[in-house]
């Protein structure tokens, strides 16, 4: 089994009002994630993802450079990446 991680991102840019979110819950539910993404009040949007150490590399790839069609990436942050024991969420949601 390969190791797996846990990490907090935010992306910065256009990411807002361009179905960002419905987008990473549904990448992230193809890399087989799990975790949670929110918009932020200050037009960011912010989530914890779990999984594979591979899969979430992948998917920091994919808010760094691909998000939703119409949104517009400035950055993507990732803070508190550590191993973990098991992952704590059943799925990948949205929060409001």
């Amino acid at each position: 089994m390969s190791k797996l991680v846990g990490v907090d991102f935010e992306v910065f840019g256009r990411v807002q009002g361009v179905f960002f979110r419905k987008y990473t819950q549904q990448r992230g539910k193809e890399l087989g994630l799990r975790g949670w993404c929110m918009n932020t009040s200050q037009g960011t949007v912010v989530g914890r993802l779990e999984g594979e150490k591979a899969k979430i590399d992948e998917m920091k790839h994919w808010l760094r450079s691909t998000g939703s069609p119409q949104s517009a990436i400035d950055k993507a942050e990732f803070r508190n990446e550590r191993e973990i024991d098991k992952l704590s969420f059943e799925n990948f949601g949205i929060k409001k």
